[in-house]
């Protein structure tokens, strides 16, 4: 038993050799950014509790932005994991193509909406049972921090539509290194700006969105270069602004494909800030005590988002170069692999759980609920974990429309529904209403399992026969 359980879960040592040389750079990249952000929140936390949960509430509007880019240069990625596995560097050009307008048109509608809209939107989060003059200083900063975060949009947009397509290559330093040039200068600029040190000005909230607006130029611009710095090693990019022709039959696969993702990336992003604004009813102090939990949750989830994200590339490529059995055994022992190693992460979250929020300037009330979140969050990362695995196994094949309703159809059919009604209509006290809507994900484990067992997801999308009738008329 144990041997056959070996063979279909455990890969060999060049195997994880293999998995660990392309996941560790994409997962330091991510620490160090969601370390930067950590640095960021510990920050603004230490100027007080309006100026953070104002900068907590924008940062909600933020991420279902750079959620909403994940999801446009998904549907492409898939088509460019497969023609790099094929070797098919004119395919992935157009894929390449295909990004950077799609990723151009969501800044333009995501800068419009944020900058027309931060009232009403930050309004959203915030409880009218609260003080009047917390209610008034929580919006003031939070329109504040959005006013400079919407700079930040255009560098993040376009870096990730090269970082996708330098990633699915197996080139996964550059994007890490871009990242780590981007620390110090992120790190230095907080506290210069945030507190008015070395000589700058004390510009509180304001300086931590111009520290981070600053980063992600850095973190972009070195992806950038280094990929038209070096053509032979990215030959898709040679020519790339020739022209913008993509072969039609390939723009409507993409489209078939790409868009389900980029409604669900969106949607999903939607879908868990409305389930951080139920919380919200229940007070100011919940949403500060949840900024401090995520805070802390996302540094160490991206382990396993990167541990998904290598499924992605790895069973991808393998699908693309037709090896469909090897797909199915590699996919087996990568998900093993991400939910045994994101058990270990969360046991060592577990003590961190009653020390990391003393190193915001708070009230005890609101630390010891951030104490209580972060201990239900680690014990679920391994759900998210496996969730996340299903996700990109799922995503690896084309199997696009099984993807949204597996990610949209929980998030607004279970979650959404069951943390309204707990926090609108129940008197129910806000522990137990976050452990209880945090450990419905074991119900999506459950579909996930089936899903990915199903074997519907194993298919080689790529036909370039139809693509090249069509590549002399570029």
């Amino acid at each position: 038993m144990f041997k056959s359980f070996r063979e279909k879960f455990i890969g060999d040592k060049q195997f994880y050799k293999n998995v660990l040389f392309m996941v560790i750079p994409m997962i330091l990249q991510n620490l160090v950014t969601n370390f930067v952000s950590l640095i960021d929140n510990i920050m603004v936390g230490q100027v007080g509790t309006e100026q953070m949960n104002g900068v907590s509430i924008v940062n909600q509007f933020i991420f279902v932005f750079n959620i909403t880019i994940f999801g446009a240069v998904a549907g492409p990625s898939i088509f460019g994991a497969q023609f790099f596995g094929k070797g098919d560097h004119e395919g992935q050009k157009y894929t390449v193509r295909y990004r950077l307008i799609a990723v151009s048109l969501i800044i333009a509608l995501g800068a419009a909406i944020f900058y027309f809209f931060d009232e009403p939107l930050i309004d959203l989060f915030i409880s009218k049972d609260d003080a009047p003059e917390r209610i008034e200083a929580t919006m003031k900063y939070g329109k504040e921090y959005m006013l400079y975060m919407l700079l930040g949009l255009v560098p993040f947009g376009i870096g990730q539509a090269y970082s996708s397509v330098v990633r699915e290559c197996g080139e996964t330093r550059i994007p890490m290194i871009g990242s780590l040039a981007a620390v110090g200068v992120n790190i230095f600029l907080d506290y210069a700006l945030i507190f008015g040190k070395f000589g700058f000005p004390e510009m509180g909230v304001k300086g931590a969105a111009i520290a981070t607006v600053a980063a992600k130029f850095i973190e972009a611009l070195v992806v950038i270069v280094w990929t038209h710095a070096n053509p032979k090693k990215n030959r898709y990019i040679v020519g790339v602004f020739k022209g913008f022709y993509i072969p039609s039959d390939l723009v409507r696969k993409m489209l078939i494909k790409g868009l389900p993702l980029l409604f669900n990336e969106f949607l999903w992003a939607a879908g868990m800030s409305i389930i951080a604004q139920c919380y919200s009813v229940r007070g100011l102090d919940v949403v500060a005590a949840r900024n401090i939990s995520s805070t802390m949750t996302n540094l160490f989830g991206a382990i396993y988002i990167q541990l998904g994200s290598c499924i992605g590339i790895v069973v991808g490529a393998k699908l693309g170069a037709n090896k469909l059995k090897e797909a199915r055994s590699i996919d087996n022992k990568l998900i093993f692999f991400s939910v045994a190693v994101t058990v270990v992460v969360a046991v060592l979250i577990l003590p961190l759980g009653n020390v990391f929020p003393e190193f915001y300037k708070t009230t005890d009330e609101i630390r010891d609920l951030a104490s209580y979140m972060i201990i239900v969050q680690a014990l679920a990362m391994p759900l998210w974990s496996y969730t996340n695995a299903c996700y990109f196994t799922l995503r690896s094949g084309g199997r696009t429309g099984i993807t949204f309703l597996f990610d949209f159809g929980y998030t607004f059919l279970l979650m959404i529904p069951l943390a309204f009604i707990l926090s609108y209509f129940t008197d129910l006290d806000i522990r137990p209403l976050w452990a209880i809507v945090t450990f419905s994900e074991i119900i999506k484990v459950i579909i996930g399992y089936f899903m990915v067992k199903s074997d519907l997801w194993i298919n080689n999308i790529i036909d370039r026969k139809e693509i090249s009738a069509e590549k002399s008329a570029e």
